[in-house]
Formats: C-alpha cells, structure tokens, sequence
C-alpha cells in the first residue's frame, strides 16, 4: 500500500490497475492511459466474470417462473437491489428502483413526479453547471406546463452561490434538481445545503450522482434528498444499467413511468391495479445482467473502500493540478475550494480537439468537447475544454505523461 504524506493508510494503485484487463494494453504502441473517468469507467474482473456467469449459468427472466434458473435470476437481482440500499444507506429497499442509467432516472422523475406537481406559473430550479440531462427533461416539462426554468448562478471558480440560490426558492418552486459533482469541473456542491435550503421551504430536491457515487461515499439518509441518481457505468459496471433513488412516500404517491409486464398486479380490459413500488417503475424484462454486474461493481468498490478512494483521488488530484498549472499558457476551468478528481482546461490557440487528438496518439485517453454542458461553456466563455478525469487505478505515472504529452501538444503548435 501507498502512504500518503500525512501518514494514513491508502490504496495500492498499481495492484488495483492489475485488476482491469483493458489497462493493460497498448494504444498506438503506447501503455494506455486511461483519463476519461468521467464519461465511463473501465471494468475489474469481478464484474466481467458476473455478467459471464450470469450468462453461462443463470440465463432466465425474474419474477415469472418457478424453475431453478429463474429462481436464481431473481435471487440475484434482489440481492442487488439490497446490496444498493446498504451502498448508499437508502432507509428501505423500496427505495431502490432499478433504470438505464441516471438519464432515465430524471426523465422518469420529471415525467412521473413533475408532471402531477409542476404548473402553469410553476418554477423548476437547477444551476449553471448542470449536464443536459438535468437540463433538457425539465425544460421540456416546463414547455409543456408554462412553467419556469430557474438557474443557480455560480461564480468564476465554479462554485455555486447559494444566496443567489435562496433567492430563487420561492411559494412557486416546485422542485430543485443540482448536480453533487459537476462532470466538467469536478466541482463538489454542498448538497446538504442545498437540501437544507430547500426543505425549509418544502421544496423536494433531486440530485444527480452520476459523477459522486465512484469516488466518495454518499448517504441518502445524512444528505436528506428526496431523489438521487447515478449510473452504473461510471461505477465500474456495466452500460445500460442505472439506480433511481426514492423517498418511498413520494414513490408510493407517484403514477408509472411506463406501462407493461411486471410492473402490474392485475390487468383487465376495464382497469389495471399496479404492482408496489419499486415494481411499479420496473416495466418489462430489465437489465437482469446489467443489475448482477452493478451488484459485482459495488461489492468490488466496497472492498476497496471509498474513504481510501477519496483520500488518494484527492491527493492525486492535488499533484495533477500542480503539475498542469507549470504549465504555461495552461489555464484550469474549475477551480472550487472542494473538488473531485476532474481537471478540464484549455491551452491558448489549441483547439481541445487537437489537444486531445494529439494525446491519442500517445496512447492518453482524456475528453474533449463541450461534455454535454453547453450552457456551462457559455458561461465560462470557451466553445469546448480538454478535461482529464481521475479514478482509482490512475497513479502519478499517468499524470506525468499528461503533462509531457500536453507539453509535446504545445511545440506542435508553436
């Protein structure tokens, strides 16, 4: 194991990097760099032989039969679901609701709970940091309901201010939805806060997790959101498989997101009774593979423990920044008090584009684009940021070829 430079215990990189087969290769007769955590990570063995065995040995729709595959198929998928309550210390599992991903789960919120509380006159509040997908499906409901999109403003180093917030609650806000951790700027909202503000008022808060749930842990029950969201993907498992967290009474109180097999207690050509919640939002056959390999992801990532994740992604975070501000003409977007491990910046007179162009061919994955935050690009006055995104199995090394590889990007264009 590392030890850090105030002497605590963290994690072992390197033996952590051995876990991960796709890191072992070479790309353009480079060792991969991998540095695009952010929009997905990479999968341990744990999780590939999960949805391997699931495969070869539990293959079998849930809920529906009384065979053994079947049986075992469900058995896993409710252990998941259980496995995701104690992950982010949801108060029951029926609070748990199982989706694509973190998209799915807001639109499903906005189509669900939005639509029955959101009216004419109404406001919906978000920030200026927020990806698309906790911008366009309230937009769309406040299209359609006459209602307004209000927007937390933040300041030049990326943090939101939260008296201009307070400002924006008012009798008709209906519902707040903030983003914990800004996908391009790494920015850490204090969401309890936030939720505290909220609350005060009445108001129910809805928090996109996406980019918080792999590198720092998270309590529903000390944060007091009425919903959170994140993807599995960005955990260390599987695409196409997400988690909707619930207040079980609002959930309770909320109409189906769609309508078909499973999600039902009875159906006749005169009326439907609908199953319990979470069932009730769970329509058709779900991502069972998907549900086994985020229960595999989250058991590998517990193990490892996420207060050593956060304490080492931190002090990494701290080396990279250091080594990217030498480097001249360098200029880091996203420079808030408390950060997670996210560095996007943009170099004079090199498109992110070319940057991360260059950077391939050294075998470095990063980010370049608007990294679905337009708005967000808009105000901070650039069409596009390069942006390097850290997790667990990065080390110094990686940072270091960063840094030569950005410098090597700098004389092409001199």
């Amino acid at each position: 194991m590392d030890v850090s430079a105030s002497g605590n215990m963290i994690l072992d990189a390197a033996r952590i990097r051995q876990d991960f087969p796709v890191l072992w290769q070479r790309v353009h007769d480079r060792p991969l760099v991998y540095l695009d955590n952010a929009a997905t990570s990479q999968k341990p063995h744990a999780v590939l032989d999960r949805l391997m065995r699931y495969y070869r040995e539990e293959n079998a729709n849930i809920h529906r039969g009384v065979h053994t595959l079947s049986v075992a198929a469900t058995d896993a998928y409710d252990a998941a679901r259980e496995r995701v309550r104690q992950f982010i210390n949801a108060a029951d599992v029926r609070e748990i609701v199982f989706v694509r991903g973190t998209t799915e789960a807001i639109n499903l919120v906005a189509a669900t709970y939005g639509r029955v509380h959101v009216g004419a006159g109404d406001d919906v509040v978000i920030s200026e940091m927020e990806h698309h997908s906790n911008i366009v499906p309230w937009q769309m409901l406040c299209e359609e309901k006459g209602a307004r999109l209000r927007v937390i403003p933040m300041t030049d180093e990326g943090e939101l201010q939260l008296d201009g917030y307070a400002r924006l609650l008012g009798p008709r806000t209906r519902l707040v939805a903030v983003t914990h951790v800004s996908n391009a700027l790494g920015t850490i909202n204090p969401i309890e806060e936030i939720v505290r503000l909220a609350h005060e008022r009445g108001i129910p808060v809805l928090v996109d997790g996406a980019q918080a749930v792999a590198h720092m842990a998270v309590d529903m029950q000390a944060i007091g959101c009425d919903f959170y969201a994140f993807s599995g993907h960005k955990v260390f498992g599987p695409t196409g498989i997400g988690v909707l967290y619930g207040r079980a009474s609002l959930l309770e109180a909320m109409p189906p997101y769609q309508g078909g097999g499973d999600m039902i207690r009875s159906v006749t050509f005169e009326r439907t009774l609908y199953a319990d919640t979470p069932q009730k939002f769970e329509a058709g056959t779900p991502n069972i593979a998907g549900v086994a390999g985020l229960d595999a992801a989250i058991a590998y990532l517990s193990d490892i423990g996420l207060d050593r994740v956060a304490a080492y992604e931190h002090e990494l975070l701290a080396y990279a920044t250091e080594a990217l501000s030498q480097i001249e003409g360098l200029r880091l977007t996203g420079t808030a008090r408390r950060k997670a491990g996210i560095l996007s910046f943009v170099i004079a007179d090199i498109h992110p584009h070319d940057i991360g162009t260059i950077l391939d061919r050294a075998g470095i994955a990063i980010r370049a684009g608007h990294h679905c935050c337009q708005p967000l690009m808009a105000r901070l006055g650039v069409p596009a940021t390069a942006r390097a995104s850290l997790a667990c199995y990065n080390t110094r090394e990686d940072i270091d070829a960063l840094v030569s590889s950005i410098r090597t990007a700098k004389a092409v264009f001199a």
